[in-house]
């Protein structure tokens, strides 16, 4: 991952940490009995993380809007859907332990 975090612009970068990590805390507070072994996430969640890393790398906007403000929806419905609930879960989940950083990425 970090040769793929290398690579982008830094708006895309910070785009992109924020993913893996609602991705994880959503997985590690949801589905912890259904990660496989040593794997941080469940085979949902690494999917999910999968799909919203390939459509952030092919973004075309630089700079790069907010998902939920941008004119191009480019998830799929049912993606479209989850990615909101971990967003949600895990925004407030982190918020609610001392995350204040993540309010600023909010705002």
């Amino acid at each position: 991952m970090n040769l793929i975090v290398e690579k982008l612009a830094k708006p895309k970068e910070r785009e992109l940490k924020t993913l893996v990590l609602f991705v994880e805390t959503f997985c590690s507070q949801k589905h912890a009995e259904r990660a496989q072994n040593s794997q941080k996430l469940c085979d949902e969640c690494d999917k999910l993380l999968k799909y919203g890393r390939a459509k952030l790398i092919l973004c075309k906007y630089d700079p790069k809007p907010k998902c939920r403000e941008c004119k191009t929806h480019c998830y799929a419905p049912s993606y479209r859907e989850k990615i909101k609930e971990v967003m949600k879960f895990s925004g407030m989940f982190l918020v609610k332990r001392g995350r204040l950083d993540l309010l600023l990425h909010f705002i």
